[in-house]
């Protein structure tokens, strides 16, 4: 946490003052007011989450917030071609991660209920934050203000693009397919592990052991699809689908490197730290896991995995 802090911190202003570029009024005032809904969402993920005891209130609004800011600014910034664009695909993608995680029984009709990330409650098992004060603070400054500002950053290249008058172009184009294509290669990899781990954990239900089950059931991970070229191909498409959000820039004439690339910079990172736990709890239930994690690249996809 503190690394990803000391580059929200340091590096953004840097590279604001540095490469540009600066921010007029009208740009300003629209930042001031997504910050604003930041903040209250910071506040709300907080109070709820410590008073529940349910840390994925963050996770509910990730998807939702993009699409709330890329449309605040797209009407600040006059509705044009390339603003409306970038708002269309960024509610795509939220339409898309909020569908998933509605399946997984994340919303309920009591909006501070629903079923937690599993991951936190390993997390808040761990020796680090054995003292519930420890905890709170994680929870105060990575989960609730730290997760909040980065969803705001990577919305920051509709933020840069608002005042250009460069019209929308071939750059812009192929930044939105590529934007486009991205989504549709998250959504068929988040089917492709849905359906895999509802019908294992049917057969579980019916009272098989795992090692009964058969291929590739038994190994308890996925290993067929997209999954079986990389071992995250979701998380690939995450962080590839931001950098192409930032390639719009580029069409903008903004330059091939501005500080809104921040956000997609600070996305890699925590996919990274996120990666890493996801693996550590898997390699540590399946014994299979180790030699899967082996064969197959983390994220850019590479050779079939063999079974």
């Amino acid at each position: 946490m503190a690394t990803l802090l000391a580059l929200s911190i340091i590096v953004c202003p840097v590279l604001y003052f540095t490469v540009g570029p600066k921010l007029d009024e009208t740009q300003l005032d629209a930042l001031k007011l997504l910050g604003i809904i930041a903040a209250c969402s910071a506040a709300f993920c907080f109070i709820v989450g410590e008073i529940t005891g349910n840390n994925s209130q963050m996770d509910k609004l990730w998807s939702l917030l993009p699409i709330a800011y890329t449309w605040v600014i797209a009407v600040k910034g006059g509705m044009n071609a390339r603003l409306v664009v970038m708002a269309v695909l960024a509610t795509l993608w939220g339409i898309r991660l909020t569908i998933n995680f509605a399946r997984k029984g994340a919303y309920k009709l009591k909006f501070w209920e629903g079923v937690e990330d599993y991951r936190w409650a390993i997390v808040r098992s761990s020796p680090t934050f054995k003292k519930r004060w420890a905890w709170t603070l994680f929870d105060l400054g990575f989960i609730s203000i730290y997760q909040n500002a980065l969803v705001l950053m990577t919305t920051f290249p509709a933020l840069v693009v608002m005042k250009s008058e460069i019209p929308f172009g071939w750059m812009d184009a192929v930044a939105a397919v590529l934007m486009l294509g991205f989504i549709i290669w998250e959504t068929v990899a988040d089917e492709q592990q849905w359906r895999f781990q509802t019908r294992k954990w049917a057969m579980i239900n019916e009272g098989k052991k795992l090692e009964e089950l058969p291929e590739p059931y038994n190994k308890g991970f996925n290993t067929t699809g997209l999954w079986s070229r990389c071992r995250h191909p979701n998380y690939f498409a995450e962080q590839a689908i931001w950098v192409c959000f930032y390639l719009f820039t580029i069409g903008a004439g903004i330059g091939v490197i501005n500080w809104s690339i921040i956000g997609a910079l600070l996305l890699i990172v925590l996919f990274q730290g996120s990666s890493s736990l996801a693996e550590e709890i898997s390699g540590g239930k399946y014994p299979e896991y180790e030699r899967y994690c082996k064969s197959v690249p983390r994220f850019f996809p590479g050779k079939k995995y063999l079974i």
